[in-house]
């Protein structure tokens, strides 16, 4: 993620640095000693979500119909055990353009400390159940918000193999800027194959318009205009499907974050993002 995240102070897991930023930014202390760890690769899931928020997501049905038999991959950032676990996380993996990072982070948390892998696996689980309420086939990078990783190149790799008809990482920002808040979408550029082209700037578009749509305001410190041109994103740098990553907003903004931390408000981003892919599949 951005590279204006800072470390926050430690979360619920006991002993555990708290990783600023996002996807792969880099650690706040240098991985430690190699050590012999676990190889962390998740079977991905094709689910008919039923997730534990109470609140069912209103269909969109201001969106064009959407064709059965399309495949989503929806792709939660960071997961709920990275912190207790460093030497997995600080492992170096290829994240595109020859550059190594590491395999994953803990992510942000609000002040309060309300994590950013809680947020991003509610959120996806919402955005699943409106898409296969549609008829739409829904993968997960992660089964739960207990487990490890999976690192970006295997992220990557769920909605490669999927052949996923679009692929959307799911996030939110840590920024102590004053007054930073908003929403940005990233995708990879320059592309490096056709699908980073024109399909991921399209989609990237489109989910601006419709969280744009939706009430939510564009960032006001990174990217332009709700959209962020990256080089640097390992999960979208390996991608051969349309993909893009949504900063969802600042965690670290007062109001942002009481938005996030409501099930009410966890609802208007999925609702916005679920929106957007079917517009998108749609198109």
């Amino acid at each position: 993620m951005v590279a204006v995240r800072r470390a926050i102070a430690p979360l619920l897991l006991a002993g555990a640095l708290l990783l600023t930023g996002c996807e792969e930014d880099t650690p706040a202390a240098p991985a430690p000693a190699p050590v012999t760890t676990r190889t962390v690769t998740p079977t991905p899931t094709t689910v008919t979500p039923d997730p534990s928020p109470s609140s069912t997501p209103p269909s969109s049905a201001a969106a064009p119909p959407v064709a059965s038999g399309k495949v989503v991959v929806l792709d939660p950032g960071h997961n709920g055990g990275n912190g207790s676990h460093p030497a997995e996380i600080n492992r170096q993996v290829p994240a595109g353009r020859g550059q190594k990072k590491p395999c994953n982070t803990t992510g942000t948390a609000t002040n309060a400390g309300y994590p950013e892998h809680a947020f991003t696996w509610d959120v996806a689980q919402r955005v699943g159940k409106a898409l296969a309420g549609k008829g739409i086939r829904v993968v997960y990078t992660r089964p739960d918000d207990t487990g490890v990783g999976p690192c970006v190149d295997k992220r990557a790799a769920i909605g490669n193999d999927a052949n996923a008809d679009a692929v959307v990482s799911i996030h939110a920002d840590g920024s102590t800027a004053a007054g930073a808040n908003g929403f940005h979408v990233a995708y990879s550029s320059p592309p490096l194959n056709a699908a980073q082209g024109e399909p991921s700037t399209r989609l990237a578009q489109v989910v601006r318009d419709t969280m744009r749509s939706g009430g939510f305001s564009t960032s006001n410190y990174i990217g332009g205009n709700g959209l962020s041109a990256r080089a640097d994103l390992g999960g979208l740098n390996l991608s051969t499907r349309p993909s893009v990553l949504v900063e969802c907003g600042n965690m670290r903004n007062a109001t942002e974050a009481a938005r996030m931390t409501s099930a009410e408000g966890r609802q208007q981003y999925a609702s916005a993002i679920a929106a957007a892919i079917e517009a998108y599949l749609a198109s």
